[in-house]
């Protein structure tokens, strides 16, 4: 599950939102011979184009020209997820079981903020629109290395949902920016500002979706294992390889077990020596040598230099 929160991906978001909805109604303007597709949020599913862009423009009350006035918010399930809705509640019923995975979603996004009556969608205005395609664009590494061109169409089920959201809450009177990043270390600045966490909120949404679905994720593909892939110490990176290791050999092991084979058993995976780890996992030994070494040698070459000086005295 990938969530990701941005200040809006083609439309300046210090204006009006109607440059953002226009896009987001680009579907509606290509696919004809179907239903246009409405907006939505915790309460309808026929909501217009312009109804929407009209609540957002206006809910801005003490907001400058400079301020943001509203958030875009990308609910995207991997294809895996995709299939696993669509053989569980079929196509249709797995457009409308996202969106209301959607509503939880904004749920958790309100209760981020810590801010007192703002803990539920019903807090927030937001409105929501579900896409089936999706596009490459100059951040995609196949774009970066020549295999795809800027603007074309991505393979396979693509369907995600886009939210605009609010910088007021819905009684247009609490400022809320996801873009905050203080997590409530100054107290009295999330008094006044509210906090926000937005790993908590990625790790939250993807929790919501297992629960909600009952959807069995494997290590590999979730918000902590790539979080750690990325941001994580060493420490925590060779934990979680570790980990992935002794899940992957537990699912080879789930055929046997079925067939009578209970007893056996297989000693868990130790986390890999660092040596180790670095050459089979992350690539790093060579870098992680070449930045040790030499600074060991460089004090042994000025330890020795200053016992040469105090020999000569």
């Amino acid at each position: 599950m990938y969530i990701n929160i941005t200040d809006s991906a083609t439309a300046d978001n210090k204006g009006s939102s109607g440059n953002l909805v226009h896009y987001l109604d680009k579907e509606n303007r290509t696919d004809l011979d179907k239903a246009p597709e409405r907006w939505f949020n915790q309460e309808r599913t026929d909501i217009s184009s312009t109804e929407a862009r009209q609540a957002i423009d206006h809910n801005i009350a003490k907001l400058s020209k400079t301020d943001d006035k509203f958030f875009l918010v990308n609910i995207s399930p991997s294809q895996k997820e995709i299939a696993f809705l669509k053989e569980k509640y079929g196509e249709d019923g797995a457009r409308n079981q996202l969106k209301a995975y959607a509503v939880s979603v904004m749920d958790q996004y309100a209760s981020n903020f810590k801010r007192a009556g703002v803990d539920s969608s019903k807090h927030l205005l937001w409105f929501a629109k579900l896409e089936n395609r999706r596009y490459y664009s100059h951040k995609d590494p196949e774009v970066k290395r020549g295999l795809k061109k800027r603007g074309e169409r991505k393979p396979g089920d693509q369907m995600h949902i886009q939210v605009i959201v609010s910088r007021k809450d819905r009684s247009n009177k609490i400022k809320l920016s996801p873009m905050n990043t203080s997590r409530g270390k100054n107290t009295e600045h999330s008094k006044k500002m509210g906090q926000f966490d937005r790993s908590a909120f990625k790790q939250s949404g993807e929790t919501v979706f297992d629960k909600q679905f009952d959807f069995d994720r494997g290590l590999a593909d979730t918000f902590q294992y790539a979080n750690a892939k990325k941001k994580g110490s060493l420490a925590e990176r060779i934990t979680l390889h570790a980990e992935r290791q002794n899940q992957e050999r537990a699912m080879k092991l789930r055929p046997a077990v079925g067939k009578g084979n209970e007893q056996q058993q297989t000693a868990p995976v130790k986390a890999p020596k660092t040596s180790q780890f670095h050459k089979i996992a992350l690539g790093k030994y060579k870098q992680d040598v070449a930045l040790s070494i030499p600074k060991r040698r460089r004090k042994k070459k000025a330890k020795d230099q200053q016992q040469d000086q105090d020999l000569t005295l």
